[in-house]
């Protein structure tokens, strides 16, 4: 069962705005750079802009982590719950819950893809998945890859899971807390065919955050998503080109 996590309003209002201005400081200095011709920051794909994109928002919430921590007069071991002695059974239950919800995400995702195809919207490549597929070097994809197997689920987890999810729950709103921010975290992917399956990912890694009181399993759980379907990513063109398969 989750312990009560004290969190402070202002220092949650004081993270939650830095992260915001962080992010449209990020998007005007792309925006800008995109204007002036800037090559490493044309759009969409643009190095420069993916390293500026990712390290405004995902970045700055480390730095943002590790001020409110230091509000509370925490330590990241003892916040992300790394000295747990419950740690290994939770991590275990992390990767249990993951290998049983992969194929209903993906299951979900595909019948997102169909229901919005036949409704005459087509819906797009998430954008980590554009910018993977797009980056033509070596140290551009590893960037990419380190982003979405750990830089993003440290971040978005805490943001999501260890501190709104109990701030609001623990201020008497737990539907809001549950489901509303769930919602948040799968809206910020920006991609519809996403949607559902994020929001339902996001409630089970708000079940196990809460199950465990551990963020070290949340976080598992995430970066082990994120692996999986970047694994699968850098596999498929070989798979096809191996079984001489045509390109989706």
């Amino acid at each position: 069962m989750l312990t009560v996590k004290r969190w402070r309003a202002d220092a949650v209002i004081q993270f939650c705005g830095s992260l915001m201005a962080g992010f449209f400081l990020g998007s005007l200095i792309i925006g800008l750079l995109n204007q002036w011709g800037v090559a490493a920051f044309r759009l969409p794909d643009g190095f420069g802009a993916v390293v500026v994109a990712t390290l405004s928002f995902q970045g700055l919430a480390w730095g943002l982590i590790t001020i409110f921590l230091w509000q509370h007069e925490l330590t990241w071991p003892e916040a992300f719950g790394w000295r747990d002695p419950q740690r290994t059974r939770a991590l275990r239950l992390a990767l249990l819950m993951v290998a049983g919800l992969l194929p209903v995400l993906w299951l979900l995702q595909a019948l997102a893809v169909t229901v919005l195809t036949r409704l005459g919207w087509p819906p797009e490549d998430q954008t980590a998945v554009q910018l993977f597929e797009s980056a033509h070097s070596i140290w551009g994809r590893l960037y990419i890859g380190w982003f979405a197997v750990v830089l993003a689920p440290v971040a978005e987890e805490f943001i999501f899971r260890g501190m709104l999810f109990p701030f609001l729950k623990q201020l008497g709103f737990p539907r809001l807390a549950w489901f509303g921010v769930s919602g948040l975290f799968a809206l910020i992917h920006v991609n519809a065919a996403i949607f559902v399956p994020l929001f339902v990912l996001a409630l089970a890694l708000t079940w196990l955050y809460e199950k465990t009181d551990n963020l070290l399993a949340s976080i598992t759980a995430h970066a082990t998503f994120n692996a999986v379907n970047l694994v699968l990513l850098i596999a498929e063109p070989w798979y096809r080109a191996h079984y001489h398969l045509p390109a989706s």
